[in-house]
This record gives structure tokens, sequence and C-alpha cells, in this order.
């Protein structure tokens, strides 16, 4: 389990860069595969803490925005706010999952 757990994170970072940089216009479903990965990532390895799946959520939620700050570096900025706008679906899918796990766990338990 720990080797697919790490081959979800290296393939979502590998998407992330590629739909970012290499060749963001070449395939249409980049996010769709971002959200997948990010899913399957969530599911293998849920976040048991409270304050963990909050930053989580925290995280998915404010990323977008504070890479938007790193257009006016100049040359890598645009390249370094694509890789982390994409990666912040693959953490949306990963929160996605998280708050279906503690869904499902509090509705068993209750």
């Amino acid at each position: 389990m720990q080797k697919l757990q790490k081959a979800a994170l290296y393939g979502s970072v590998l998407v992330a860069v590629i739909a970012a940089a290499v060749a963001p216009d070449v395939f249409a479903y980049f996010p769709l595969v971002l959200v997948l990965l990010g899913l399957a990532a969530g599911f293998m390895q849920p976040v048991e803490d409270v304050s963990g799946r909050v930053a989580l959520y925290v995280l998915a939620a404010m990323l977008p925005g504070i890479a938007d700050n790193l257009d006016v570096v100049p040359v890598i900025g645009a390249y370094a706010n694509g890789f982390l706008d994409q990666f912040a679906v693959v953490i949306a899918g990963w929160a996605i999952a998280n708050l279906f796990t503690v869904l499902v766990k509090g509705l068993r338990d209750a």
C-alpha cells in the first residue's frame, strides 16, 4: 500500500507539471485526471486528525489565490503559478475523499 500511495503522489506531481508547463493544451482532461489522483490518494491515506483535515480544506481553497502572486516573478513565476494551480486540484480531490471518509465513518458509528 505504501508504494501505491507514493505512486499516486508522484503521478499527480508529474501530471501537474505536464498540465502546467509542458503540454497544457494537448489534453483537455488534465483536471479530471488530477481530481481522480487526489481522490485515490485521499481514500488510500485519510487524514485522521481534525486540525490536519481543516488545514487540508484551507489549503485546497486558498492555494490558487496564493499562487496567483507568483506571476510577478520573472520567467518562472507563471510556470510555478500553473503548477500550484494544478496541484490545488489534486489537494481538492484529496480533501473531498477525506470528507466522504469522515462522513461515512461518522454515519457508521452513529
